[in-house]
């Protein structure tokens, strides 16, 4: 059996135009930040203030223990931490990211280790929370070894 060319027109049009539907939208996303306007400005400020949540300090008055009491102050560590987790996907958007290679391993870890210090926090457990900044610090170390020379 022979189609007419402008049936098989049709069919192809047809399918062409469905195949378009079908495409996924663009994400509607901007990135504003450079990387180097991320770190300073949301992962810096996040890991400071995760970083000073808890503290251990041995001096000549003996040892001195600071860690969050109240609910703002437990509410204000996980907020930092949810914003280091979150910051790590930031690092893999384009254009931010530099790689495909290790730097997405370094922003996925971010990741990872931020949600564990979000938990840590949630359940204020100062000890989680101090190896939880431990984490955090490997990791950012890690990256910053391998992409910024100084």
């Amino acid at each position: 059996m022979r189609i007419p060319h402008r049936t098989a027109a049709l069919g192809l049009s047809a399918i062409v135009i469905t195949s378009c539907a079908q495409q996924p939208a663009l994400p509607p996303f901007a990135p504003v930040a450079t990387v180097v306007q991320l770190m300073e400005s949301v992962i810096a400020h996040a890991s400071q203030v995760y970083w000073g949540a808890v503290e251990v300090i041995v001096d000549a008055d003996g040892v001195t223990e600071n860690y969050p009491e109240t609910d703002e102050e437990w509410e204000s560590v996980w907020a930092a931490a949810m914003s280091i987790a979150e910051s790590g996907n930031l690092l893999m958007m384009a254009p931010r990211a530099v790689d495909d290679g290790a730097w997405m391993q370094f922003s996925a870890a971010l990741v990872k280790v931020g949600v564990e210090a979000a938990a840590a926090a949630e359940a204020k457990d100062p000890e989680r929370v101090f190896a939880a900044g431990e984490q955090v610090y490997n990791v950012c170390s890690g990256c910053h070894a391998r992409y910024i020379s100084e």
